[in-house]
């Protein structure tokens, strides 16, 4: 295992589902977007799953402002 190459198929990958809080609190984008503090391209990048790097401050004030955990709206599928 030590030097093996995996390929996507074997080692999965994270989906982000930020919709659905979003819309179990009734907030917008652009309302989430300034209730955490950033610009509005950035929660539309999490709200449509496209995000290439999760920065740990924004998923923390998401989490806040939505009252949810980080593994509530991040998942590893296989």
């Amino acid at each position: 295992m030590e030097n093996e190459l995996f390929t996507l198929n074997q080692y999965g990958h994270v989906e982000i589902d930020l919709k659905r809080y979003m819309d179990k609190k009734q907030i917008t984008r652009n309302a989430l977007a300034r209730a955490v503090n950033t610009r509005f391209e950035v929660i539309d990048k999490w709200y449509h799953g496209h995000v290439e790097k999760i920065d740990a401050d924004v998923l923390a004030r998401i989490c806040f402002v939505l009252n949810c955990e980080p593994g509530d709206i991040i998942k590893y599928i296989r």
